[in-house]
């Protein structure tokens, strides 16, 4: 199975709704709450987002080595080889 990371907001309901999504899927996540990191993480964070996605979005998605902006349950299911987004 692909590993899957994401940066998210803590206040972010697209980004609940994407962490419910991997949960529902039984599919192991790692995230990082970019909101509640120190300012010294934060910019690190935003180095990486930018160098790989090109902006600072939420919820960032990285499954293995593809990246997905936003909230876009098909393009995880068609990712993960999941026949349907749930």
């Amino acid at each position: 199975m692909k590993k899957v990371f994401m940066y998210t907001l803590s206040t972010c309901p697209w980004c609940r709704k994407t962490k419910k999504y991997f949960t529902d899927n039984k599919i192991r996540f790692e995230f990082v709450d970019y909101d509640l990191q120190p300012p010294e993480e934060q910019a690190k964070i935003e180095k990486r987002m930018m160098e790989r996605g090109g902006n600072m979005a939420f919820p960032w998605v990285l499954i293995g080595d593809d990246l997905v902006i936003g909230w876009n349950p098909e393009k995880y299911s068609e990712l993960m080889g999941l026949s349907k987004a749930r």
